[in-house]
């Protein structure tokens, strides 16, 4: 009997779920935390130091520290900061979307160390002078012009300060923030305003006679809306606190406006025609499951940004990658699924029947692929840092997401669906033609179809296929000695600076802009077809009088704030460090889990796979010299994700073969079971890779170049996974497999206990 009212259920459920995704999306968008590279913003890792010798730095030192940076943001206005204390007595500070990166930076890391000294640079008096509190900004009575006053604890010493200056040549007071000794001086810094840059000095007053107050007055240089501006943060930065620290760079990176909005724009884009080609896969390959898929993927990129917001994570572009690789993950499931119902439909089962079987048989397939990927995924999140965390709590969330809506939302959309009893005798749309079923009183089991991967012995081709593998292997060993890494600075040091033009960049013309802020020797690269972008990358870290001059000469020339991304030696040592250790443990826990849930042949066949696919990413960036930093790593360990997941379904096949078979008393059969198991996952491996690649070749080609190198290392490590996992993995378990069945003298005994009983038939 048809149930009208499961396919009324269906619909209701599907219409709800679009027209709250319709109502309520704008808002969910609106409400996301986009990170700096989506909407510009300044970063910075300060190493927190001693101010003099014999201090030291505690815990309470970077505390303290840590509260007056965030008193000097509050300055700023920048609404979301996020400022860290992490290992090592360092200060983490995120600035999305302060306007103002340079004065940012100043306001951050100015001691507040305000001193008066003479034309000599010789102290006269200090911070500790002043009355704590007592800085004012204000206006000069007669010229309306913006100025600082501050209090004295003692009118008499600055009375006698002022008499001293009064008789010297030249008379002037000059006041200084956080003066350095051996690199200040006011004659340097009067050559600087002479050249028409602005001083380091706050101010440098004439002083003709004695001066009996505890009132000071600083004025001059505070013209205009950009002079009231400066007067403020002086008078706000000496009334937040001086910092009892020295705080040094190890890190830094800015991103303009412009450059975070096209990324945002051209990522966003990319996505939407990667997941509407899957879209329109999953409806032309699989129909009616096909369309409870974009039902449900729907609902999983919805989910994922509403539980996104919810923990108030911070979007980055290679967190937006994650999300739409997770849609990948998320098909995956739905593959695997609709691939054994389909299996069960040929064997001459009913939809219901076929239906229970298969989402019974592909739950545990499901959730050990997606365990893997998790375990990679927890690495990056404990070992990346910034956007590298960014996209591990997206990929881990999206994983969450993809079992929760893939498992158990498809699940209910199909048995509502199958317990309609509507499409009881219409195979088609579940994509099983009528001439390819058989009936159940033939007996067949699932093992025993026919695939259009028959013809192919895959045990034969392995063997030639691994020398291919040892010999790419023994090549890129040798690419990697002669060529090297191309390693960005974020493995070594420097400073990288990215050019944005509304013309054509002439490569001759932006160094001679850069030789006037005194920068040279920077190997510049033009990017995009139309040479409107450059890269400029200098060995050595730039100062942040450097960035700030560059900065400023870049958008007033070329009309687009730069990039610019700064990296001390120290940072670039342990990012490589922490890199080849988050590698080496997700191996270690990969490697732990498919022994735990299968045996240890798989588990070290599974490893020896995905460590190929690693190092042929790696080979392949070496020979083509794309530039490898912090992203590409996360792309290496996604791609470990990956690879396993795909190893553990076929290995999950062979799992269910050898109980068909229990003792192995010929190696014929533990080569027939490798042929059977990767043929008949043959196409669900195709098919989700497939799906998956739609997605990063849409970003390769479509995406913002800045996760262009993140993306290559993806499609690169996709294809050599689905090739390590039939080629490589499986295989190679065959052969310790026949090398233990000659050790235990022909015999072996493969499983002892019983399988479950699984021929209860549906209705």
């Amino acid at each position: 009997m048809k149930k009208r009212s499961r396919i009324v259920a269906f619909l209701l459920i599907a219409i709800l779920l679009f027209s709250l995704i319709g109502g309520t999306v704008q808002k969910v968008m609106k409400d996301v935390n986009l990170g700096l590279d989506l909407q510009g913003g300044f970063e910075v890792l300060y190493q927190v130091k001693p101010l003099e010798k014999g201090d030291k730095i505690d815990e309470e030192a970077v505390k303290a520290t840590s509260k007056t940076l965030e008193s000097r943001v509050n300055v700023l206005g920048v609404s979301e900061p996020k400022i860290q204390i992490e290992e090592g007595n360092r200060i983490r500070v995120q600035l999305a979307g302060v306007k103002n990166q340079n004065e940012a930076r100043k306001i951050l890391s100015t001691s507040a160390n305000l001193t008066i000294r003479d034309a000599n640079d010789k102290l006269l008096l200090s911070g500790k002078d002043l009355v704590q509190g007592g800085a004012k900004q204000g206006f000069k009575q007669d010229t309306n012009e913006a100025a600082v006053s501050l209090k004295l604890k003692s009118a008499s010493k600055f009375k006698e300060v002022t008499e001293k200056v009064s008789k010297m040549t030249p008379n002037v007071m000059v006041i200084w923030m956080d003066f350095e000794e051996g690199k200040d001086s006011y004659e340097k810094e009067v050559k600087r305003e002479q050249e028409g840059k602005q001083p380091k000095y706050v101010s440098a007053a004439s002083v003709d006679q004695p001066i009996n107050s505890e009132n000071v007055e600083i004025s001059g240089g505070f013209a205009g809306q950009d002079g009231l501006l400066r007067a403020k943060q002086i008078a706000d930065l000496l009334n937040s606190g001086s910092l009892p620290v020295k705080l040094d760079e190890v890190y830094s990176t800015s991103v303009g406006a412009q450059f975070g909005q096209d990324a945002l724009q051209k990522t966003l884009f990319a996505s939407a025609v990667g997941v509407g080609l899957i879209f329109l896969f999953m409806l032309f390959y699989y129909r009616l499951p096909g369309l409870i898929a974009v039902i449900t993927l729907s609902a999983y990129i919805y989910l994922t940004m509403l539980a996104f917001n919810m923990i108030n994570g911070v979007l980055t572009l290679p967190g937006i990658a994650a999300l739409v690789l997770g849609v990948g993950m998320a098909v995956d499931a739905n593959i695997i699924m609709y691939e054994r119902i389909k299996d069960e439909l040929r064997i001459g089962r009913s939809l219901k029947q076929a239906y229970h079987k298969g989402s019974q048989s592909s739950f545990l397939t499901i959730f050990d692929a997606n365990i893997t990927t998790v375990l990679a995924a927890l690495v990056l999140f404990f070992f990346g840092v910034s956007s590298v965390k960014g996209f591990a709590t997206m990929l881990l969330l999206a994983i969450l997401m993809s079992f929760i809506t893939s498992v158990f939302f498809t699940r209910l959309l199909m048995s509502l669906i199958v317990n309609s009893n509507f499409f009881n005798k219409n195979f088609n749309l579940f994509g099983v033609n009528a001439k390819h079923r058989h009936d159940l009183s033939e007996g067949y089991d699932i093992h025993d179809l026919r695939t259009v991967w028959d013809r192919i012995d895959f045990v034969k081709l392995a063997k030639p296929l691994i020398m291919l593998s040892l010999a790419s292997i023994i090549l890129g060993v040798i690419a990697l000695s002669v060529f090297k890494l191309n390693l960005g600075i974020d493995f070594t040091q420097g400073s990288r600076v990215d050019v944005k033009s509304a013309q054509t960049i002439n490569v001759d013309t932006l160094e001679k802009d850069l030789k006037t802020v005194d920068l040279e020797e920077g190997t510049i690269t033009l990017s995009g077809s139309d040479k409107k972008s450059a890269v400029v990358q200098y060995k050595e870290p730039l100062t942040k009088t450097q960035i700030d001059d560059l900065k400023n000469m870049i958008d007033d020339k070329y009309g687009f704030e730069p990039n610019v991304n700064t990296v001390s030696p120290v940072i670039g040592k342990e990012l490589a460090k922490n890199a080849m250790l988050a590698t080496l443990i997700a191996s270690i826990g990969i490697i732990i889990y498919v022994t735990l849930r299968f045996e240890w042949r798989m588990g070290l066949t599974s490893v020896l796979a995905l460590l190929h696919d690693a190092f042929l990413i790696i080979a392949v960036f070496s020979l083509i010299r794309l530039e490898v930093d912090m992203t590409f790593i996360a792309a290496v360990l996604t791609i470990i994700g990956y690879s396993i997941n795909d190893t553990i379904v076929t290995f999950d096949r062979v799992r269910e073969n050898l109980h068909k078979i229990k003792v192995i008393t010929a190696p014929e059969q533990i080569d027939n079971i490798v042929n059977s198991s990767i043929r008949q996952t043959m196409t669900r491996s195709i098919n989700t890779v497939l799906t998956v690649i739609i997605v990063v070749v849409a970003l390769i080609f479509l995406g913002a170049p800045s996760i262009f190198n993140f993306s290559v290392a993806l499609l690169i490590g996709l294809v050599s996974g689905v090739f390590s996992s039939i080629f490589i993995a499986v295989p190679l378990w065959g052969i310790l497999k026949k090398r233990q069945l000659k050790a235990n003298g022909g015999r072996l005994t493969v499983y002892t206990d019983k399988p479950k009983n699984d021929e209860k038939i549906y209705v």
